[in-house]
């Protein structure tokens, strides 16, 4: 695997920012790490998002559609500690986008 776009920048988000997103974070450092994708990962609440423009939003479910268009890639999350699902999901989607290749 060949990460094209260097050091990707991914925000994970919940409503209030404090203790799901830092979990979240947490989830995503470790699934990202094992896919040796390189990324920093920060944790945001919902109304931060417009002004931190990530390459990548990891966020709860109810929350998703409320922060589509704020990045190119998105990620809805049902289970804040599922790594493979978070690693298997980023994949594909940053595939999609043409910045990691096979």
């Amino acid at each position: 695997m060949k990460q094209i776009k260097p050091k990707l920048k991914v925000l994970t988000v919940c409503g209030v920012g404090m203790g799901s997103s830092l979990i979240l974070k947490m989830t995503v450092e470790d699934a990202l790490r094992e896919a040796k994708i390189d990324a920093i990962v920060e944790h945001s609440d919902l109304s931060s998002v417009k002004s931190m423009s990530p390459d990548i939003i990891v966020a709860q479910s109810m929350h998703a559609t409320e922060v589509v268009g704020y990045a190119p890639v998105v990620i809805s999350i049902t289970n804040f500690l599922d790594k493979e699902f978070v690693k298997q999901e980023a994949l594909r989607l940053l595939k999609e986008q043409g910045w990691i290749s096979d």
